[in-house]
């Protein structure tokens, strides 16, 4: 299950089944997005696609008869309108229309009476509605899902269609298992069920093979894991400059070239990223340094220019060292602002500590170094108001909690309100009462034990101590030692229960992380056969996971932290 190739291979198959001739590709904002993270323009126009178009942009082109278009859309009421509009007065010669997830036999008699041209030749269904943002990673950049603890509606749908075209395109009937407390999983899970059963006839059965599981989990069962700092790559330049369908912003580093103010990060187009996504920090300086070795011995050659052979040689590995070039300066410039941001905000003290709280019990030493944290001037406001927030879920019943003073003493560093609002918020949206897990392993015999051993054998990297409670979830599911009581399986469909499944697509309502993403990278390979894709509503750094803790908390009266005044 490799999402990347999965939405690769509807697109190609979109430009093939066209035949040979000038393409224009129609699509929407979304479709837009889902195309842009998979394929480069360059790679589409090898694809004899030489115009990109927006069904809702209105261009005026004069006549584009001699042009076929290809139309990638969403089954939306508003883009049936859009392309209503557009057959009844085609610009182009003839239409393949593609639609991203299952369309109702309503809207294709609604576009067929349009069609009195006779234009379009082929409307299909594909199953790509989401977000490939890595080959075992979707999302579908939705912050702020539920508002007030409720989905919102149009949330919802989205949500719900892209998880069932997920799973349509195994074209095997699933197991549907969700959070039992979470109600945001339940109504999930019971909306995918409405779309599968609608569309039951693209579904077969699992034979011989155990049925694909869906795994709906809710975020607020381990709001630790979005607030720590991050020392992988992909994951550091996402919590640090924030990577946004693929592309990063350098616009504020001081004299970035003018080519690199806005920068692509794409496993797929870069090789050196693909190799580096999970390296940490520190590996990460000395792979720098071999490029650079490797990219000045190239140079060097290349200055070398004195026989017709030399011209020859030059000529032809030209192109190759200008990509080469343009690697080595994107990836030189970020890290170099990652580094300059570790160093300016001491990020390796204040991750020290996250890292600690977030693993390990040690109220008086934990507390004691917080204050001495908080009061440092060189600490940023937002990583000062995050450890209060993690001191917050850890200490939420000890008897000393001292988090009213902490509350204070962000204040008289002068943090802005909406950050020490921020930490109430995060203690209503993921304290004790909203999880149904041990996320801190403190009633768990075995997990109580594994932390013993992990103390007296020491950590290998104190900053990469903390592992995400996604790990345990899944190796549960894998070993089928998953509870049923806590993820039921819904309408009690329970095919291949008991079965060691091979296909897992877990989606986290409220988002997942980097760090997660690492998780499931490291399970695939741990597990032979296994073949794990984890989704989120959104992918998230702390400060988007804040403000999704913001959004669903609005207009809910605060019920767990009224001790807390003048907040």
């Amino acid at each position: 299950m490799n999402v990347i190739q999965a939405v690769k291979m509807y697109i190609t198959k979109m430009t093939e089944e066209s035949g040979p001739g000038m393409k224009v590709i129609l699509m929407d904002k979304e479709t837009t997005s889902i195309v842009s993270m998979v394929f480069s323009q360059s790679e589409i126009l090898q694809k004899e696609v030489y115009l990109f178009e927006r069904i809702d942009s209105h261009s005026k082109w004069d006549n584009l008869k001699h042009m076929k278009c290809i139309a990638f859309l969403r089954p939306t009421s508003e883009n049936i309108a859009l392309l209503s509009r557009e057959l009844r007065y085609p610009k182009y010669g003839v239409y393949f229309i593609y639609f991203s997830n299952v369309i109702s036999k309503a809207d294709v008699k609604t576009l067929a009476e349009c069609d009195e041209q006779e234009a379009v030749r082929e409307v299909q269904e594909v199953f790509a509605d989401y977000l490939a943002v890595d080959r075992h990673l979707f999302s579908f950049n939705i912050t702020g899902c539920l508002r007030g603890r409720t989905w919102g509606q149009q949330e919802l749908q989205r949500c719900a269609a892209g998880l069932a075209g997920a799973v349509l395109s195994l074209r095997r009937r699933p197991a549907l298992r969700y959070e039992a407390a979470s109600e945001a999983c339940a109504r999930l899970a019971e909306r995918v069920r409405q779309l599968l059963r609608r569309d039951a006839a693209l579904l077969g059965a699992a034979g011989d093979l155990p049925a694909p599981q869906l795994l709906l989990v809710d975020r607020r069962d381990d709001p630790v894991t979005p607030l720590l700092n991050q020392w992988t790559y992909q994951a550091m330049v996402h919590e640090l400059l924030t990577i946004n369908n693929n592309r990063v912003s350098l616009a504020h580093v001081p004299d970035v070239p003018a080519d690199f103010k806005e920068v692509v990060l794409s496993s797929e187009q870069d090789e050196f990223y693909a190799k580096n996504l999970y390296s940490n920090f520190g590996e990460i300086g000395q792979t720098m340094k071999s490029l650079m070795e490797e990219f000045q011995k190239k140079a060097k050659s290349h200055q070398k220019v004195e026989s017709i052979a030399d011209m020859k040689n030059f000529v032809e590995t030209y192109p190759l060292f200008k990509k080469m070039s343009g690697t080595v300066t994107k990836h030189v410039t970020v890290v170099g602002e990652l580094s300059s941001a570790v160093g300016a905000y001491h990020l390796l003290e204040v991750s020290e500590l996250e890292q600690e709280i977030a693993c390990q019990s040690d109220h008086s030493k934990h507390l004691q170094r917080l204050k001495s944290l908080i009061s440092n001037e060189s600490i940023r406001h937002h990583d000062a108001a995050k450890l209060v927030a993690l001191y917050a879920l850890r200490y939420e019943k000890h008897a000393n909690n001292a988090l009213p003073a902490l509350m204070e003493a962000l204040k008289n560093r002068g943090c802005p309100e909406h950050l020490v609002k921020a930490v109430v918020n995060v203690l209503e949206y993921g304290g004790a009462h909203a999880r149904q897990s041990d996320l801190f392993g403190l009633q768990d015999a075995a997990k109580i034990t594994k932390r013993l051993f992990k103390g007296l054998n020491g950590v290998e990297n104190i900053y990469t101590q903390h592992t995400p409670l996604l790990k345990d979830t899944l190796e549960d599911l894998i070993k089928g030692k998953l509870r049923e009581n806590l993820y039921p399986t819904l309408g009690g469909d329970d095919i291949g229960y008991g079965r060691r499944p091979q296909d897992i697509i877990v989606f986290i309502v409220g988002g997942a992380t980097y760090e997660e993403a690492l998780c499931v990278h490291q399970i695939n390979q741990a597990y032979p056969g296994v073949r794990v894709v984890l989704g989120g509503t959104t992918i998230h750094n702390s400060t988007s996971f804040l403000e999704e803790v913001k959004a669903a908390m609005q207009g809910v009266h605060r019920t767990h932290t009224r001790h807390i005044k003048n907040v």
